[in-house]
């Protein structure tokens, strides 16, 4: 495992761009795991700076989002969906055919949820995951107590999650379901990044990296993968013991 820290978030945000746009390089048709909230909206932004330059394409991508609402529609301002597309999909070359994002309207989800997984294990599995890092430590939508063996399945969002996304949902009708992507699926990751910005972040930084690697503590579970990166900005890092 390798922390890496930097000043701030624009900075975190480029050196995490570099590291997928080598990826990119490297394989053109590499398999990614996307995040999606305030945290990775600058890393798209230097992408698709990058995409203009003529620098990568994605043409070849293949691109997995960790997760959804249940009950939203990819039309819905608050859905995943509509997220990556005004983020970053709509501004580069990626062909619609190789963006997978879980179907929070499926009549069946647990169908849903099996498929996701054939999809993922279908094109290889994940060749690198890129990962937010909630207050309370959780990775996607698996939240403390999730089980380091799950898969993507459906899950209830704890009163954090929903308090801190509460601002994306003006008509107050916050999701209290979601489908994510489990901690099985995104420890298979061939390379995981873990980004984490602002001092609101620093407590789940320091328990990710500090408390004994438990349930209660999905991110703690990253300390074991052979080939993850943690970038920090200062304030995120500032409860860490140097």
């Amino acid at each position: 495992m390798e922390v890496i820290i930097v000043k701030n978030y624009q900075k975190m945000s480029e050196v995490a761009a570099s590291i997928v746009a080598r990826a990119i390089a490297k394989n053109k048709k590499v398999v990614l795991a996307l995040p999606t909230g305030k945290t990775p909206r600058e890393l798209y932004r230097f992408l698709i700076k990058a995409y203009r330059r003529g620098s990568i394409s994605f043409k070849k991508i293949i691109a997995f989002n960790l997760d959804e609402y249940v009950g939203l529609s990819p039309t819905d301002k608050a859905s995943y969906h509509f997220y990556m597309k005004e983020n970053f999909f709509k501004f580069i070359d990626i062909k619609s055919k190789n963006i997978f994002i879980p179907d929070g309207q499926a009549k069946n989800l647990k169908r849903e949820c099996r498929r996701y997984e054939k999809k993922i294990k279908r094109y290889g599995g994940l060749d690198l995951a890129i990962l937010g890092l909630g207050k309370n430590d959780h990775l996607g939508f698996n939240e403390p107590g999730s089980s380091f063996n799950s898969k993507t399945r459906v899950v209830k969002l704890s009163k954090v999650t929903r308090k801190a996304n509460a601002k994306f949902f003006k008509d107050g009708k916050i999701p209290v379901f979601a489908i994510t992507m489990g901690l099985k699926t995104i420890f298979s990751a061939k390379k995981i990044i873990l980004l984490a910005s602002g001092k609101e972040k620093a407590e789940a930084v320091k328990k990710a990296l500090a408390v004994p690697i438990n349930p209660q503590i999905p991110a703690s579970i990253l300390r074991q993968h052979p080939n993850t990166i943690f970038i920090l900005d200062r304030a995120a890092a500032s409860g860490i013991n140097k």
